[in-house]
Protein backbone atom coordinates (compact mmCIF):
# COMPACT_ATOMS: atom_id res chain seq x y z
CA UNK A 1 0.00 0.00 0.00
CA UNK A 2 3.11 2.37 1.02
CA UNK A 3 4.70 1.63 -2.05
CA UNK A 4 1.74 2.73 -4.39
CA UNK A 5 0.72 5.49 -2.31
CA UNK A 6 4.69 6.54 -3.05
CA UNK A 7 4.54 5.60 -6.60
CA UNK A 8 1.39 7.94 -7.17
CA UNK A 9 3.35 10.58 -6.03
CA UNK A 10 6.45 10.02 -7.76
CA UNK A 11 8.62 9.21 -4.57
CA UNK A 12 9.81 5.72 -4.98
CA UNK A 13 12.59 6.11 -2.58
CA UNK A 14 10.54 7.38 -0.10
CA UNK A 15 8.35 5.60 2.78
CA UNK A 16 4.74 7.59 3.86
CA UNK A 17 4.15 7.84 7.32
CA UNK A 18 1.06 9.75 7.16
CA UNK A 19 -1.34 11.59 4.25
CA UNK A 20 -3.99 14.24 5.80
CA UNK A 21 -6.24 17.06 4.53
CA UNK A 22 -6.30 20.13 6.38
CA UNK A 23 -8.19 23.05 4.86
CA UNK A 24 -7.93 22.06 1.57
CA UNK A 25 -4.32 20.72 1.58
CA UNK A 26 -2.50 17.70 1.49
CA UNK A 27 0.18 17.21 4.30
CA UNK A 28 2.27 14.31 3.36
CA UNK A 29 4.43 13.06 6.03
CA UNK A 30 7.40 10.96 4.62
CA UNK A 31 11.07 10.02 6.01
CA UNK A 32 13.62 8.03 3.29
CA UNK A 33 14.69 4.55 4.72
CA UNK A 34 17.97 3.95 7.10
CA UNK A 35 20.99 3.55 4.93
CA UNK A 36 24.57 3.38 4.42
CA UNK A 37 26.42 7.08 3.86
CA UNK A 38 29.91 8.02 3.10
CA UNK A 39 31.38 10.94 5.28
CA UNK A 40 31.66 13.61 3.30
CA UNK A 41 34.87 14.80 5.06
CA UNK A 42 36.95 11.45 5.65
CA UNK A 43 34.80 9.12 3.44
CA UNK A 44 34.30 6.64 5.87
CA UNK A 45 30.84 4.35 5.54
CA UNK A 46 28.17 4.61 8.29
CA UNK A 47 24.91 4.27 9.27
CA UNK A 48 24.99 5.63 12.76
CA UNK A 49 22.49 8.01 13.37
CA UNK A 50 23.39 11.50 15.27
CA UNK A 51 19.27 13.05 15.71
CA UNK A 52 16.34 13.70 13.47
CA UNK A 53 15.10 17.05 12.12
CA UNK A 54 11.31 17.87 10.37
CA UNK A 55 11.28 20.11 7.70
CA UNK A 56 8.02 21.24 5.90
CA UNK A 57 8.76 21.21 2.18
CA UNK A 58 6.13 22.67 -0.55
CA UNK A 59 5.35 20.20 -3.33
CA UNK A 60 3.72 20.66 -6.62
CA UNK A 61 -0.11 20.95 -6.16
CA UNK A 62 -2.01 17.47 -6.82
CA UNK A 63 -6.11 16.64 -7.00
CA UNK A 64 -6.76 20.47 -7.22
CA UNK A 65 -4.92 20.91 -3.50
CA UNK A 66 -1.70 22.56 -2.31
CA UNK A 67 0.46 19.77 -1.29
CA UNK A 68 3.41 19.84 1.63
CA UNK A 69 5.83 16.95 2.55
CA UNK A 70 7.04 16.94 6.10
CA UNK A 71 10.31 15.53 6.14
CA UNK A 72 11.91 13.40 8.96
CA UNK A 73 15.33 13.93 8.07
CA UNK A 74 18.39 12.01 9.44
CA UNK A 75 21.98 13.46 10.31
CA UNK A 76 24.38 10.92 10.69
CA UNK A 77 27.85 11.16 12.33
CA UNK A 78 30.56 9.90 11.09
CA UNK A 79 32.50 6.94 14.04
CA UNK A 80 35.64 8.14 12.44
CA UNK A 81 35.83 12.13 12.52
CA UNK A 82 32.64 12.93 14.41
CA UNK A 83 31.24 15.30 11.27
CA UNK A 84 27.92 15.16 11.32
CA UNK A 85 25.79 15.16 7.83
CA UNK A 86 22.14 15.20 6.56
CA UNK A 87 21.38 12.24 4.87
CA UNK A 88 21.19 11.98 0.74
CA UNK A 89 17.77 12.69 -1.01
CA UNK A 90 16.95 13.31 -4.95
CA UNK A 91 13.61 15.33 -4.74
CA UNK A 92 14.58 18.29 -2.60
CA UNK A 93 17.99 20.82 -3.32
CA UNK A 94 20.03 21.56 -0.53
CA UNK A 95 19.42 24.73 1.41
CA UNK A 96 15.63 24.71 -0.40
CA UNK A 97 12.31 24.50 0.91
CA UNK A 98 10.47 23.14 -2.24
CA UNK A 99 11.28 20.11 -4.14
CA UNK A 100 12.82 19.53 -7.57
CA UNK A 101 10.03 19.30 -9.57
CA UNK A 102 7.99 22.54 -8.13
CA UNK A 103 11.32 24.55 -9.44
CA UNK A 104 11.11 22.71 -12.91
CA UNK A 105 7.36 23.17 -12.66
CA UNK A 106 7.76 26.97 -12.55
CA UNK A 107 10.30 27.00 -15.40
CA UNK A 108 8.40 25.35 -17.87
CA UNK A 109 5.30 27.05 -16.92
CA UNK A 110 7.51 30.28 -18.42
CA UNK A 111 6.95 28.76 -21.82
CA UNK A 112 4.20 29.52 -21.77
CA UNK A 113 2.04 32.78 -22.89
CA UNK A 114 0.91 33.56 -19.46
CA UNK A 115 2.13 36.17 -17.18
CA UNK A 116 4.27 35.14 -13.32
CA UNK A 117 1.64 35.97 -11.26
CA UNK A 118 -0.22 33.04 -12.97
CA UNK A 119 2.67 30.81 -12.58
CA UNK A 120 2.66 32.34 -8.97
CA UNK A 121 -0.31 31.16 -8.11
CA UNK A 122 -0.44 27.77 -9.80
CA UNK A 123 2.30 26.68 -7.93
CA UNK A 124 1.78 28.11 -4.52
CA UNK A 125 4.41 30.51 -4.11
CA UNK A 126 5.33 34.23 -4.87
CA UNK A 127 5.69 36.37 -8.16
CA UNK A 128 9.39 37.64 -6.87
CA UNK A 129 10.14 33.09 -5.82
CA UNK A 130 8.74 32.30 -9.60
CA UNK A 131 10.85 34.94 -11.08
CA UNK A 132 14.05 33.45 -9.16
CA UNK A 133 13.77 30.26 -9.82
CA UNK A 134 13.28 31.42 -13.62
CA UNK A 135 16.76 33.28 -13.29
CA UNK A 136 18.12 30.19 -12.70
CA UNK A 137 18.02 29.71 -16.96
CA UNK A 138 20.53 30.77 -18.72
CA UNK A 139 21.46 30.86 -22.50
CA UNK A 140 24.53 31.34 -24.22
CA UNK A 141 25.70 32.68 -27.41
CA UNK A 142 24.63 31.19 -30.58
CA UNK A 143 26.40 30.22 -33.52
CA UNK A 144 25.47 31.75 -37.10
CA UNK A 145 23.84 29.60 -39.36
CA UNK A 146 23.47 29.68 -43.47
CA UNK A 147 20.47 31.89 -43.33
CA UNK A 148 20.23 35.09 -41.12
CA UNK A 149 17.44 36.90 -40.51
CA UNK A 150 17.64 40.08 -38.60
CA UNK A 151 14.43 42.04 -37.33
CA UNK A 152 13.30 44.54 -34.77
CA UNK A 153 10.48 44.42 -32.30
CA UNK A 154 9.44 47.13 -29.67
CA UNK A 155 10.28 45.33 -26.34
CA UNK A 156 10.96 48.77 -23.97
CA UNK A 157 13.44 46.72 -21.69
CA UNK A 158 16.41 48.42 -20.11
CA UNK A 159 15.59 51.87 -21.55
CA UNK A 160 15.86 51.16 -25.14
CA UNK A 161 12.45 51.19 -26.93
CA UNK A 162 13.13 48.58 -29.30
CA UNK A 163 15.14 45.25 -29.67
CA UNK A 164 16.30 43.38 -32.15
CA UNK A 165 15.80 39.28 -32.63
CA UNK A 166 18.13 36.72 -34.88
CA UNK A 167 16.81 33.90 -36.08
CA UNK A 168 17.73 30.87 -38.36
CA UNK A 169 15.68 31.28 -41.10
CA UNK A 170 16.24 27.56 -43.08
CA UNK A 171 15.72 25.87 -39.87
CA UNK A 172 13.26 27.91 -38.09
CA UNK A 173 14.96 28.74 -34.29
CA UNK A 174 15.45 31.97 -32.60
CA UNK A 175 19.21 32.47 -32.34
CA UNK A 176 19.53 35.35 -29.62
CA UNK A 177 17.76 38.69 -29.04
CA UNK A 178 19.70 41.54 -28.78
CA UNK A 179 18.92 44.60 -26.07
CA UNK A 180 19.01 47.31 -29.04
CA UNK A 181 18.83 47.73 -32.36
CA UNK A 182 21.54 50.91 -33.07
CA UNK A 183 24.17 49.99 -35.93
CA UNK A 184 27.00 50.26 -33.48
CA UNK A 185 25.79 47.97 -30.83
CA UNK A 186 25.18 45.06 -33.74
CA UNK A 187 28.22 45.40 -35.46
CA UNK A 188 29.83 45.40 -31.92
CA UNK A 189 27.76 41.55 -31.61
CA UNK A 190 28.78 40.70 -34.64
CA UNK A 191 32.36 41.23 -34.82
CA UNK A 192 32.78 38.95 -31.67
CA UNK A 193 32.14 36.04 -34.24
CA UNK A 194 35.28 34.78 -35.65
CA UNK A 195 35.87 35.75 -39.45
CA UNK A 196 35.53 32.53 -40.91
CA UNK A 197 32.03 31.95 -39.20
CA UNK A 198 31.01 35.16 -40.33
CA UNK A 199 32.39 34.44 -44.13
CA UNK A 200 30.05 31.17 -44.15
CA UNK A 201 26.86 33.53 -44.10
CA UNK A 202 25.23 32.74 -47.17
CA UNK A 203 21.93 35.14 -46.92
CA UNK A 204 20.74 37.71 -44.57
CA UNK A 205 16.94 37.82 -44.69
CA UNK A 206 15.89 41.76 -43.67
CA UNK A 207 13.14 43.80 -43.99
CA UNK A 208 13.52 46.82 -46.14
CA UNK A 209 15.57 48.86 -43.41
CA UNK A 210 19.27 50.44 -44.42
CA UNK A 211 20.50 49.79 -41.00
CA UNK A 212 20.23 46.42 -41.34
CA UNK A 213 21.54 46.62 -44.51
CA UNK A 214 24.82 48.50 -43.80
CA UNK A 215 25.15 46.32 -40.72
CA UNK A 216 25.03 42.70 -43.36
CA UNK A 217 27.40 44.56 -45.41
CA UNK A 218 29.83 45.46 -42.95
CA UNK A 219 29.84 42.21 -41.08
CA UNK A 220 29.00 39.64 -43.39
CA UNK A 221 30.96 40.04 -46.66
CA UNK A 222 30.10 37.17 -48.63
CA UNK A 223 26.22 36.85 -47.56
CA UNK A 224 23.68 37.94 -49.96
CA UNK A 225 21.32 40.36 -48.71
CA UNK A 226 17.52 39.43 -49.35
CA UNK A 227 14.75 41.40 -48.91
CA UNK A 228 11.73 39.92 -47.17
CA UNK A 229 8.61 39.87 -49.84
CA UNK A 230 6.39 41.25 -47.61
CA UNK A 231 7.80 44.33 -46.92
CA UNK A 232 8.33 44.56 -50.64
CA UNK A 233 4.29 44.18 -51.29
CA UNK A 234 3.82 46.10 -48.20
CA UNK A 235 5.23 49.46 -50.56
CA UNK A 236 2.61 49.51 -52.86
CA UNK A 237 -0.23 48.62 -50.96
CA UNK A 238 0.75 51.97 -48.71
CA UNK A 239 0.58 53.41 -51.62
CA UNK A 240 -3.07 52.62 -52.73
CA UNK A 241 -3.99 53.62 -49.19
CA UNK A 242 -2.66 56.82 -49.33
CA UNK A 243 -4.60 57.21 -52.93
CA UNK A 244 -7.63 55.81 -51.18
CA UNK A 245 -7.29 58.62 -47.93
CA UNK A 246 -6.71 61.09 -50.58
CA UNK A 247 -9.93 60.58 -52.54
CA UNK A 248 -12.33 59.42 -49.85
CA UNK A 249 -11.71 63.42 -48.30
CA UNK A 250 -13.84 64.62 -51.41
CA UNK A 251 -16.70 62.23 -50.58
CA UNK A 252 -19.74 62.75 -48.97
CA UNK A 253 -19.80 61.19 -45.33
CA UNK A 254 -21.94 58.22 -46.23
CA UNK A 255 -19.68 57.40 -49.43
CA UNK A 256 -16.60 57.99 -47.44
CA UNK A 257 -17.46 55.76 -44.51
CA UNK A 258 -18.67 53.02 -46.99
CA UNK A 259 -15.25 53.42 -48.63
CA UNK A 260 -13.54 53.40 -45.13
CA UNK A 261 -15.43 50.29 -44.11
CA UNK A 262 -14.79 48.35 -47.21
CA UNK A 263 -10.61 49.29 -47.61
CA UNK A 264 -10.11 45.90 -47.08
CA UNK A 265 -11.27 44.50 -50.71
CA UNK A 266 -8.36 47.12 -52.24
CA UNK A 267 -6.36 44.65 -50.72
CA UNK A 268 -7.61 41.16 -51.10
CA UNK A 269 -6.64 39.32 -54.70
CA UNK A 270 -9.24 39.62 -57.24
CA UNK A 271 -9.10 35.43 -57.53
CA UNK A 272 -10.06 35.23 -53.66
CA UNK A 273 -13.05 38.10 -53.95
CA UNK A 274 -16.76 36.97 -53.31
CA UNK A 275 -19.29 37.53 -55.78
CA UNK A 276 -21.27 40.00 -53.28
CA UNK A 277 -17.56 41.62 -52.48
CA UNK A 278 -16.82 42.51 -56.19
CA UNK A 279 -19.80 43.92 -56.55
CA UNK A 280 -18.79 46.27 -53.44
CA UNK A 281 -15.21 46.58 -55.21
CA UNK A 282 -16.94 47.69 -58.72
CA UNK A 283 -18.61 50.85 -56.37
CA UNK A 284 -15.75 51.79 -55.05
CA UNK A 285 -13.36 51.50 -58.15
CA UNK A 286 -16.00 53.65 -59.88
CA UNK A 287 -16.25 56.31 -57.28
CA UNK A 288 -12.62 57.88 -58.58
CA UNK A 289 -10.88 57.03 -61.71
CA UNK A 290 -7.01 57.39 -59.12
CA UNK A 291 -8.65 54.79 -56.64
CA UNK A 292 -8.96 52.63 -59.72
CA UNK A 293 -5.86 53.70 -61.56
CA UNK A 294 -3.88 52.59 -58.20
CA UNK A 295 -5.95 49.18 -57.75
CA UNK A 296 -4.56 48.26 -61.03
CA UNK A 297 -1.14 49.07 -60.02
CA UNK A 298 -1.03 47.28 -57.23
CA UNK A 299 -2.34 44.39 -58.73
CA UNK A 300 0.20 44.25 -61.32
CA UNK A 301 2.65 44.37 -58.60
CA UNK A 302 1.31 41.29 -57.36
CA UNK A 303 1.70 39.89 -60.49
CA UNK A 304 5.25 40.72 -61.07
CA UNK A 305 5.88 39.24 -57.12
CA UNK A 306 4.64 35.68 -58.73
CA UNK A 307 7.63 35.83 -61.26
CA UNK A 308 9.48 32.42 -61.48
CA UNK A 309 13.19 34.00 -61.27
CA UNK A 310 14.80 37.54 -60.85
CA UNK A 311 15.51 37.64 -64.33
CA UNK A 312 12.17 37.46 -65.51
CA UNK A 313 11.15 39.79 -62.15
CA UNK A 314 13.55 42.29 -63.47
CA UNK A 315 12.35 43.13 -66.58
CA UNK A 316 8.54 43.40 -65.65
CA UNK A 317 9.81 45.37 -62.52
CA UNK A 318 11.52 48.12 -64.69
CA UNK A 319 8.34 48.29 -66.75
CA UNK A 320 5.83 48.76 -63.78
CA UNK A 321 8.39 51.53 -62.32
CA UNK A 322 8.11 53.08 -65.55
CA UNK A 323 4.46 53.15 -65.30
CA UNK A 324 4.07 54.27 -62.13
CA UNK A 325 6.11 57.40 -62.17
CA UNK A 326 4.01 58.48 -65.07
CA UNK A 327 1.01 57.63 -63.39
CA UNK A 328 -0.01 61.06 -62.40
CA UNK A 329 -0.03 59.74 -58.40
CA UNK A 330 2.25 61.58 -56.34
CA UNK A 331 1.17 58.98 -53.98
CA UNK A 332 3.50 56.12 -55.45
CA UNK A 333 6.82 58.40 -55.79
CA UNK A 334 8.26 56.95 -52.13
CA UNK A 335 6.91 53.43 -53.52
CA UNK A 336 8.91 53.53 -56.57
CA UNK A 337 12.02 55.18 -54.41
CA UNK A 338 11.61 52.27 -52.91
CA UNK A 339 11.54 50.06 -55.10
CA UNK A 340 14.73 52.00 -56.63
CA UNK A 341 17.23 51.70 -54.28
CA UNK A 342 16.22 48.11 -53.09
CA UNK A 343 15.95 46.59 -56.06
CA UNK A 344 19.09 44.17 -56.14
CA UNK A 345 17.64 42.47 -52.53
CA UNK A 346 14.20 42.24 -53.95
CA UNK A 347 15.94 40.07 -57.06
CA UNK A 348 16.99 38.73 -54.76
CA UNK A 349 14.51 37.31 -52.83
CA UNK A 350 12.99 35.94 -56.13
CA UNK A 351 16.15 33.28 -56.28
CA UNK A 352 16.12 32.48 -52.45
CA UNK A 353 13.81 30.78 -50.84
CA UNK A 354 13.88 31.89 -47.15
CA UNK A 355 12.02 34.99 -45.78
CA UNK A 356 11.31 36.71 -42.83
CA UNK A 357 8.11 34.79 -41.91
CA UNK A 358 8.64 32.65 -39.09
CA UNK A 359 10.82 35.53 -37.46
CA UNK A 360 7.66 37.80 -37.48
CA UNK A 361 5.85 34.62 -36.14
CA UNK A 362 8.46 35.48 -33.41
CA UNK A 363 7.76 39.25 -32.83
CA UNK A 364 4.06 38.42 -32.57
CA UNK A 365 4.25 35.89 -29.65
CA UNK A 366 6.93 38.19 -28.18
CA UNK A 367 3.73 40.73 -28.02
CA UNK A 368 1.08 38.27 -26.41
CA UNK A 369 3.92 37.51 -23.82
CA UNK A 370 4.25 41.57 -23.37
CA UNK A 371 0.70 41.81 -22.90
CA UNK A 372 -0.07 39.34 -20.71
CA UNK A 373 2.99 40.30 -18.27
CA UNK A 374 1.98 44.05 -18.69
CA UNK A 375 5.88 44.82 -20.01
CA UNK A 376 8.87 43.03 -18.80
CA UNK A 377 12.10 45.71 -17.77
CA UNK A 378 14.65 43.85 -17.41
CA UNK A 379 16.41 42.84 -20.75
CA UNK A 380 18.06 39.63 -19.48
CA UNK A 381 14.86 38.31 -18.43
CA UNK A 382 12.86 39.58 -21.59
CA UNK A 383 15.28 37.67 -23.41
CA UNK A 384 15.30 34.58 -21.75
CA UNK A 385 11.94 34.36 -21.70
CA UNK A 386 11.59 34.60 -25.56
CA UNK A 387 14.35 32.18 -25.77
CA UNK A 388 12.66 29.76 -22.97
CA UNK A 389 9.48 29.88 -25.13
CA UNK A 390 11.32 29.15 -28.75
CA UNK A 391 13.37 26.36 -26.85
Amino acid sequence: MNDNISKLLGLEDVIVKNVEEINRELHISIELPRRLHGCPSCGTATDRVHDYRLQKVRDCSSFGKRVYLHLRKRRYVCPECGKRFYEKNSFLPRYYHVTQRLILNVIAGFRETVSATHIARENNISVSTAFRYFDLVSYGRCRLPEVLSIDEFKGNACKEKYQCILTDAEHRRILDILPSRKSADLVKFFLRFPRNERLRVKYVVIDMSTLFRNVAEVCFPNAVIVSDRFHVVRQASWALENVRKEEQKRLSSDWRRYCKHSRYLLHKKPEDLKPEEKEKLLIILGLSTRIQHAYELKNDFLEIMNSEDSATAKKRLADWIYNAENAALPEFEACTKALHNWSSSILNSFDCPYSNGYTEGCNNKTKVIKRVCFGVRKFARLRNRILHCAA
